[in-house]
Order: C-alpha cells, then sequence, then structure tokens
C-alpha cells in the first residue's frame, strides 16, 4: 500500500461520520422542507389540546358545502387557495369549503392575505342539509374583505372582523394589513359567548341568543335566513365568494366545558 493511498483511506473515514452526523436532507416532497415550518404545530400548541385543520398540501379534512364540488379551491405555496373569478367577486352561492368535522365550544386560529378588492370570510355552526343553499344561511361569519379596495360602500358590520351583518368591529383595536400581506384571525365561542380578534387585538366580543342578539338577527338580510346563527354545534366553513383568498396555519382547539376563557 502506498503512502498516497493510505492517506486517502484515512481522509474518508474522517469525513464519513461527519457527513452522517448532519442527518438526511429532507425528501423532495417533504412538507416542512418545503414550507418552512407553515402547517405544523410546536410541542407547546400540541399539548394545550391544538389540532391542525390543514397539512398544506390537501384538502383532507374539508369538503364542499353540501357536496358541492371543490375544484375552485387549490394548494399553491402551502396555503388554500379559492380560484377567483374574471372580477374578483362573485355568486355567495359557490363551494364553500367546511370541516369534515363539527365542533361547539372552540377556538380557531388561523392566517389569511386578500387581494384587491377581496371577499370572503370565516363561517362557524354552519349545517348542511339540502333546504341551505349556503353555508352562510346557517353559519355566522367573520367577515374578510378589502376594506380600502372593495368596490363598494361597506357598512362598519359588513367590514374586516365583522360579525357581518350583525356586529361592528372596534376600529381603536383594529389593525388590518394590506392586501398581499398576511393577517392572522382567532375566533373563540364558548357557549352564547363570542369572541372575535385580528392580529392580537381583541376586535368584538357578544352574547349570542339574548334579546338584542335576536333583534339583529330577525332583522336586514337574516330575514330570509330564519334558522342563521340557531346551532350550537356545527362546521367551520372558508367562504368562495369568488375573490382570491389563501389561508394557513388554520388550527382548532376544543374549549372544555368547565374551562375558563383566557
Amino acid at each position: 500500500m502506498t503512502i498516497r493511498t493510505l492517506t486517502l483511506m484515512m481522509t474518508c473515514a474522517l469525513i464519513t461520520p461527519m457527513t452522517s452526523a448532519q442527518g438526511p436532507a429532507p425528501a423532495a416532497g417533504s412538507t416542512h422542507g418545503r414550507c418552512g415550518g407553515l402547517n405544523v404545530l410546536t410541542p407547546e400548541e400540541k399539548a394545550a389540546g391544538w389540532q391542525l385543520l390543514f397539512d398544506g398540501r390537501s384538502k383532507t379534512g374539508w369538503h364542499g358545502y353540501n357536496n358541492q364540488d371543490t375544484q375552485s379551491w387549490t394548494i399553491e405555496d402551502c396555503a388554500l387557495k379559492t380560484s377567483g373569478t374574471e372580477t374578483n367577486y362573485g355568486s355567495d352561492l359557490r363551494a364553500d369549503l367546511v370541516t369534515d368535522a363539527q365542533y361547539t365550544n372552540f377556538e380557531l386560529s388561523l392566517e389569511w392575505k386578500a387581494t384587491k378588492g377581496g371577499n370572503s370570510g370565516i363561517m362557524y355552526g354552519v349545517v348542511e342539509d339540502p333546504k341551505y343553499q349556503a353555508a352562510w344561511m346557517t353559519g355566522p361569519e367573520y367577515q374578510l374583505v378589502d376594506d380600502v379596495g372593495f368596490p363598494q360602500k361597506l357598512e362598519p358590520s359588513r367590514t374586516t372582523g365583522a360579525n357581518y351583518s350583525m356586529h361592528a368591529p372596534d376600529e381603536a383595536q383594529k389593525v388590518l394589513r394590506p392586501v398581499a400581506e398576511w393577517n392572522t384571525t382567532r375566533i373563540v365561542v364558548k357557549d352564547a359567548h363570542v369572541e372575535h380578534w385580528l392580529n392580537g387585538k381583541k376586535i368584538i366580543e357578544f352574547e349570542r341568543w339574548t334579546p338584542e342578539w335576536n333583534a339583529l338577527r330577525d332583522s336586514g338580510k337574516w330575514k330570509d335566513a330564519p334558522d342563521y346563527g340557531k346551532a350550537k354545534t356545527g362546521r367551520i366553513a372558508l367562504q368562495d365568494h369568488g375573490s382570491i383568498f389563501w389561508f394557513r396555519n388554520v388550527k382548532i382547539r376544543t374549549i372544555g366545558a368547565r374551562e375558563p376563557l383566557k
């Protein structure tokens, strides 16, 4: 054996364990590597009971409202995306995406971003039945809209963060990021109590099924939707209103019957 051969063998022996210690590279299709830590739970979140509703790569756990086709929903950049229409606005009878599971008391958190003039929403307590044409006929809605660029005048109760056509958000607390930037929404539902949060600030707090709430429900838009907001248990829905929107980091935590709100 020559001195050159011996030197090469010793060099390889030193390099091999160093390379192995770095661990294997992420697989080409790995969600974690491709998405940079999006759509995952931290150990603390897992311990607190959080569950992911979107895995970053599929619509598993979701279906179209009343089993409508979901071709208008795609996965782009590790986010659920509505494909939109030419005018970026459309019918409110399009295929909303709803969870397979139903929820009663919960804390929902997700990130979303809009496009110019866009309109969408997040609903809860949604009931599926052929007699209802759309999710909004039963499910209260956390409104998502381009407050600045929407082509029509928006009433306060129809701006982002509103309990749509029921309660307006507190503008003093509201911080809405521009279109194409990510916002974080949190919805807390515990029995009759509901909270809407936007980018870390509570912007709405109200009680359902009170005389005041009933008076609001029985007027305006909801006079043609008599079952709106009545269900205590239902599905979560992401609305397709013909506008391009993205949703990611969608997660939920069930709130126990005796658990105090934080």
